[in-house]
């Protein structure tokens, strides 16, 4: 499990991590079990870690007025996972982060988050890239489901993240598009998808 962790750092830097490196890069991060619909964090509380998941999936969400749930992030092997909002600001959680799978994670603290960036230029790099690439892919997010229509979203997704159709909940990938239920069974339906 090990290696999925090198691959995702060397991956996203382009480069191979010697092993000392990434001997160090692990030794501030500590692995931790959690239950299916175990919370990593909620709502209102302050987010103290960052998530490696290496077994298992997740997701980030938010609850409107009338109690609804929006899915903002999925997270399976090999993925990151956070409320960047209250881990960078101290601030209480605009998002509650819940297991959907029993899981092997990951977590790394604010201070040895700082602590990695500080002991290695690769690693502030790899962390730089990976909330680059969060907020990008917030930003496209946001434009496509305010112009376009929602076969077209959901056709994008499929073929961008096939392992999250095959492993998360239609309900939440319908919130993540911002289709209702009903409307993406019948798009799976009338394209032949089955869950």
């Amino acid at each position: 499990m090990e290696d999925l962790l090198r691959q995702n750092i060397q991956r996203t830097i382009g480069k191979l991590v010697k092993d000392e490196e990434f001997e160090l890069f692990s030794s501030y991060l500590f692995t931790r079990t959690f239950d299916k619909k175990s919370f990593l964090a909620e709502e209102g509380e302050h987010c103290k870690y960052v998530y490696f998941i290496l077994k298992g999936s997740a997701y980030s969400y938010f609850v409107n007025e009338h109690g609804e749930k929006h899915a903002m992030q999925f997270a399976l092997e090999g993925y990151w996972i956070t409320d960047h909002f209250s881990f960078f600001s101290g601030k209480p959680g605009i998002y509650s982060i819940e297991t959907l799978e029993p899981s092997k994670i990951l977590v790394l603290n604010r201070e040895n988050f700082e602590n990695i960036c500080n002991s290695n230029h690769h690693f502030e790099h790899f962390f730089r890239i990976l909330i680059q690439n969060a907020f990008i892919s917030q930003q496209y997010r946001l434009a496509k489901t305010n112009s376009e229509d929602a076969e077209h979203r959901y056709h994008e997704f499929s073929k961008l993240h096939p392992d999250f159709i095959q492993r998360i909940p239609q309900y939440l990938i319908a919130s993540y598009l911002g289709i209702k239920p009903q409307s993406l069974s019948r798009i799976r339906n009338e394209k032949g998808h089955s869950k």
